[in-house]
């Protein structure tokens, strides 16, 4: 087990320091954190990479970084407090010698026995020599200190690949050691998903398949590909979206309530999620799920003329347990669409009878919007005034930004690495959680590749996609909730 002994100085490694997430996320966040007194007060963080960096030289880059990318405002007395804690180290993956004279500089550098935590932002492809070389230069073990691996997604890039990649890891770490991060999950409205269920009486007694109809989680992106084409024509929507955020998001709201919000209670009742989902067989696939991709994505620069990925997907999942049975969860994701949004819709059931002599009446929706207008609305029906029978949706509205500023909202790694240094693992995701993430994806992905089934739809750019995944939602009498998007 590791120990919980915070009094240590605390050492940061990142490894991939001279990279794009170390400058625009990692610095930002922990200078954050340091500037608001939630950082370890005797704290190094070390960056490890193949670039040839002076300790200074690294400095002026992360701080050019911090007037870019920080997102807040800052003084440069902060800045001077925080610079003398940045030092780097230039190393290769591969030389386990590299990783024994960085051993001996943070020996030397902590004094004392200390607390270390190493950050891979690196491809996962690097992982395992890295956490072995670690291991070789036994700065792994923990002895009355602790010692923790923060590895960023993708985990695998399928469901073979995951199991092999958990098993390295864990040749040199135990399970309470690894902190698989999904930035998502670091999202203050993504945690106020557990907080709108579990802190209001109001609404767990209607989360069920008495009162739901049909939940949609959307996560659009009015963006192309910004420079990562090699990468995502590789990838595609379904491992870049969908194994991780999305599902994540059925999760949250799906779980049964935890008995603590620990990490293994919660974690525990997310796994139970994914082992209900029912899986989505190959003969099943055309019927359940949309592919496409946006006009003029082959003529991209480093996409592959012929290329078959799916840059937007629409997938129909049933959840088989008591709570769910018969609900239909909606996903679906997709770049360059009509605008940047990541929201669930919860529809509930319309009333069971038609008490009114009215035309039409609007289910109620309880709307979680986690970007960019973060937020929570309930939408219900009320009678017009001086009418006879018209009714009016009424919209019951709470905006981060109106209630507490347009800056409250910190960037999801902050939280992340405040969690990780504190050994709170509840919002990284389990080596189980990954694998049974992947078990439900790794079907369809083998499907679309394979048999080329269903045929890859195309949608234009700015929409809110192909006309089939309306069609999908048709078949059951439904419709995506556009307006609700927009």
């Amino acid at each position: 087990m590791s120990s919980t002994n915070n009094d240590l100085p605390t050492s940061i490694v990142i490894f991939g320091a001279s990279g794009d997430l170390t400058q625009r996320k990692l610095i930002p966040s922990l200078f954050n954190l340091f500037r608001k007194g939630r950082a370890p007060k005797k704290l190094h963080i070390l960056g490890f990479g193949g670039a040839a960096y002076s300790d200074e030289e690294f400095r002026k880059h992360l701080h050019a970084g911090l007037k870019e990318f920080a997102g807040y405002a800052f003084t440069e007395d902060d800045w001077n407090a925080f610079a003398p804690k940045l030092r780097y180290f230039q190393g290769k993956y591969q030389e386990l010698e590299d990783f024994q004279k960085l051993a001996e500089y943070l020996s030397a550098l902590e004094g004392e026995s200390a607390n270390r935590l190493f950050y891979m932002a690196l491809p996962p492809k690097l992982f395992p020599v890295t956490i072995e070389n670690l291991d070789a230069s036994a700065q792994l073990i923990e002895n009355g200190t602790w010692r923790r691996v923060v590895l960023e997604k993708p985990f695998g890039t399928s469901l073979e690949s995951a199991i092999t990649l958990n098993q390295q890891v864990h040749k040199a770490l135990q399970e309470n050691q690894i902190y698989r991060i999904d930035h998502y999950l670091g999202k203050e409205t993504v945690q106020n998903i557990l907080f709108t269920r579990f802190a209001n009486t109001i609404f767990e007694p209607l989360w069920n398949r008495n009162y739901i109809d049909h939940v949609q989680i959307t996560v659009a992106e009015k963006v192309g590909l910004e420079h990562r084409a090699k990468f995502y024509d590789s990838v595609g929507v379904l491992r870049d979206m969908f194994q991780n955020h999305l599902l994540q998001l059925l999760m949250l709201v799906a779980m049964e309530p935890p008995a603590s919000f620990s990490a293994s209670h919660l974690r525990n009742e997310k796994v139970k999620v994914l082992s209900a989902v029912q899986p989505i067989l190959p003969e099943q696939v055309s019927a359940n799920t949309v592919r496409a991709q946006y006009k003029g994505y082959r003529q991209e620069e480093q996409v592959n003329p012929n290329s078959s990925t799916a840059t937007y997907a629409a997938l129909r999942l049933f959840i088989n347990n008591w709570r769910w049975k018969g609900v239909p969860f909606y996903l679906r994701s997709g770049k360059s669409l009509a605008g940047k949004q990541s929201q669930i819709i919860i529809q509930f059931k319309e009333p069971p009878l038609a008490m009114f002599p009215m035309q039409t009446m609007k289910p109620n929706l309880l709307a979680l919007y986690l970007q960019p207008d973060e937020g929570v609305h309930l939408r219900f029906e009320a009678k017009a005034p001086d009418t006879v029978n018209e009714t009016r949706s009424v919209d019951m509205e709470f905006h981060y930004a109106q209630e507490f500023g347009p800056s409250a909202i910190p960037e999801a790694y902050e939280r992340l690495l405040l969690d990780a240094i504190q050994g709170d693992a509840s919002l990284f995701t389990r080596a189980d959680e990954v694998e049974a993430a992947w078990a439900l994806i790794d079907p369809i992905i083998r499907t679309w590749e394979t048999h080329q089934t269903p045929p890859l739809a195309s949608y234009k750019p700015g929409s809110w996609g192909p006309a089939e995944a309306y069609d999908l939602l048709a078949r059951d009498g439904r419709r995506w909730l556009d307006e609700e998007a927009g």
